[in-house]
């Protein structure tokens, strides 16, 4: 009898875009916890995208992708532009200038589970047993590392509260928009075109709302600040987004969303080259508990059918 061919998720057309996907995104924790400061966090995220959409509208001119989109397409692009480009962000880089980026990035974890419950009542994809293991261990991993970093965090209760509490609502929009990209509408334009138009939208309401709630256009001149600009928007918005957005259409949201399973692991490995993170016994195992329950649910077959 012919054995059964591996899933999709544990091909390498789908692990090497997953993988890089989560290296970039595990290295923009760092990146913008130095954005904060001159700038207001609004006006950041403006300029992240403004940078990201002309990116992916110049790569869509290349491509020859169709830009103009019809009155579905503009609402889709809407909705995206405001769920992953403008309120995702923004609660983001308001959480961090309440809490630690490694305490950001090992909440944005929890992004697996309402990608899997919203994949289970949008989409049907339904959430087969060893996907359900892997997703139980590892989130016992990041309960290990959130309590690490949360024995560690030098901010008060509310603070840490308030830091967590605008964690939840990013992973809310993010996981929104996760959802639709796997939906018909999503793959019936233009991936770049698509991308660009909602990333630009969603830099104009940022914009609108930076005004509104700090005033004229700040920016800052110095060369990291520039650099970590481009950097936020070339290669984890321009180029990390339609990789991962293509994965997510093969694989499904729920398995997809291990990428912000892993991301604490990287942030944190980053840290300890240039921050000098000390790895605790909670930290160890809370990383091999991740990386355990990610190879457990990759291997599933559900839900990418």
């Amino acid at each position: 009898m012919t054995p059964p061919p591996p899933p999709n998720s544990s091909r390498l057309a789908i692990l090497i875009p997953f993988g890089i996907v989560t290296l970039i995104w595990g290295s923009t924790w760092l990146v913008i916890r130095h954005q904060l400061g001159v700038v207001p966090p609004t006006w950041s995220v403006t300029y992240r995208f403004m940078v990201a959409g002309t990116a992916m509208l110049g790569y869509a001119l290349i491509r020859r992708e169709k830009i103009m989109l019809d009155a579905r397409g503009w609402a889709f692009a809407a909705v995206t532009g405001l769920c992953q480009f403008c309120l995702n962000f923004n609660f983001v880089y308001r959480a961090e200038g309440y809490v630690t980026s490694g305490l950001v990035a090992v909440v944005f974890a929890l992004l697996l589970l309402p990608n899997a419950v919203f994949a289970r009542m949008f989409l049907g994809q339904k959430l087969g047993r060893q996907l359900i293991i892997g997703m139980g261990v590892a989130m016992a991993g990041v309960i290990l590392l959130f309590v690490r970093e949360a024995r560690v965090d030098p901010h008060g209760p509310t603070q840490v509260l308030l830091g967590i509490g605008f964690t939840l609502l990013a992973i809310l929009s993010a996981s929104i928009a996760n959802v639709m990209q796997a939906t018909p509408t999503a793959r019936a334009y233009p991936m770049a075109a698509m991308l660009g138009v909602a990333m630009l939208i969603g830099a104009a309401l940022d914009a609108t709302i930076a005004w509104t709630i700090s005033g004229p256009p700040v920016f800052d001149t110095s060369p990291g600040y520039i650099a970590g600009v481009l950097y936020l928007g070339i290669f984890a918005s321009a180029l990390a987004f339609p990789l991962y957005y293509g994965v997510l259409r093969v694989i499904g949201p729920a398995k997809a969303a291990y990428s912000s399973v892993l991301v604490p692991v990287i942030a944190m490995l980053l840290s300890t080259l240039f921050e000098g993170y000390v790895w605790t016994w909670l930290a160890a195992g809370g990383a091999a508990l991740v990386l355990g329950g990610l190879v457990i649910a990759l291997r599933a077959r559900r839900p990418a059918r």
